[in-house]
């Protein structure tokens, strides 16, 4: 295959060939290309962020300089075309041609030696098809389009006297529980890696103590990380408002350590659609799963609700951080150093627990 050099000087030595008028016409056409194809990918990353739930594996859609050598020996005149499309700079000419128009996003050279842009293309010509509507939902062509808006989708038994608690106790810890679970996985502060204020605020006098002395180590593993959801500090910037939420909570009862009570089971999917900051083409969906409970107890007078083996994992995100923060992975991101082990698992399936490691999950 011939180096991107070599192609260069051949494709320059073709187009000496062809008189002024004929470069004319291929600039022409070249600048027609061009508008086609700048629509023609933001139709495709339209279509991206609001694909169908795809299978592992869907084949992913690569433009490589291979393809374009081939075009470029295959024929003068269909390669010029390709080109253009990719680099334009081939078909520039060193002066300018009085009767051809400049494109109208063309970069035209101010006499002062600096770059101007030149004028604004129509914004309604040059809009994709649907005018001025709406666009689509990030979650549109995956589970997660069917699931509720954000606090809506934690939803709770009905409270009846259970474990030795009252109606009215298992009601308050049913309530302190899904507020629990708001803080966790839905305040935006603690999703973009900021101090999860407004869960500490919420636990037992005696929990928060553990977990604020668990956040201040160093270096260490941090178990409190496993309560809630946190973004790596830049790594992500929410695409929208809206975060979706499914599951089921289920009402037991435990006796352990001599305490009795009731005991909510959790099992969560909650999905977030982030980019990488200033990227909004980047978006994907982060399917996180939080599972565990809270247990529910009276002790010295009053009602105790003690989140107990809470964790949760989410996909796609890097395998090789031990920091505690989601790490997502994007189009673009460089393999992960650490390669995820077992078989896909679907990422919108409510599994009891979750697995061990990192793990390979289907897309999201």
């Amino acid at each position: 295959m011939p180096h991107g050099d070599d192609l260069d000087a051949r494709f320059n030595e073709l187009v000496a060939q062809i008189d002024e008028e004929q470069q004319r016409r291929m600039r022409a056409a070249a600048a027609k290309g061009a508008k086609e194809q700048r629509r023609t990918d933001r139709l495709e990353r339209r279509s991206r962020l609001s694909g169908p739930y795809e299978s592992e594996t869907a084949p992913r859609r690569r433009i490589g300089r291979a393809w374009i050598a081939m075009a470029v020996i295959t024929g003068l005149i269909a390669a010029a075309g390709v080109v253009v499309t990719f680099r334009p700079d081939l078909l520039t000419p060193s002066g300018a041609v009085p009767e051809q128009p400049a494109p109208k996003d063309a970069v035209i050279a101010a006499p002062s030696g600096e770059v101007s842009p030149g004028p604004v293309e129509d914004p309604v010509e040059d809009r994709a098809d649907g005018g001025g509507e709406e666009p689509p939902s990030p979650f549109a062509g995956s589970p997660a389009e069917k699931y509720a808006d954000g606090v809506a989708g934690f939803v709770l038994p009905e409270a009846k006297a259970l474990g030795g608690l009252s109606r009215k106790d298992v009601a308050k810890g049913l309530k302190r529980t899904r507020e629990l679970l708001a803080a966790a996985f839905l305040d935006k502060k603690t999703l973009m890696g900021g101090k999860p204020s407004a869960f500490i605020k919420l636990l037992d006098p005696d929990l928060r103590e553990w977990f604020l002395d668990d956040l201040k180590k160093k270096n260490k593993k941090k178990d409190a990380a496993a309560f809630v959801v946190q973004f790596a500090k830049g790594t992500a910037a929410f695409s929208t408002d809206v975060i979706k939420v499914h599951g089921r909570v289920k009402l037991g009862t435990f006796k352990e350590r001599g305490r009795r009570g009731v005991e909510v089971k959790l099992n969560h999917l909650v999905v977030y659609a982030v980019h990488r900051p200033d990227r909004p083409e980047s978006t994907v969906r982060v399917v996180t799963h939080p599972v565990g409970s809270t247990r529910l107890y009276r002790e010295g007078g009053r009602l105790v609700v003690w989140p107990v083996k809470w964790g949760n994992d989410s996909t796609p995100a890097r395998c090789d951080t031990r920091d505690g923060f989601i790490h997502p992975e994007y189009d673009d991101t460089p393999r992960s150093t650490v390669a995820p082990t077992g078989a896909p698992t679907d990422p919108y399936k409510l599994r009891e627990d979750n697995p061990k490691g990192c793990s390979t999950s289907l897309p999201t």
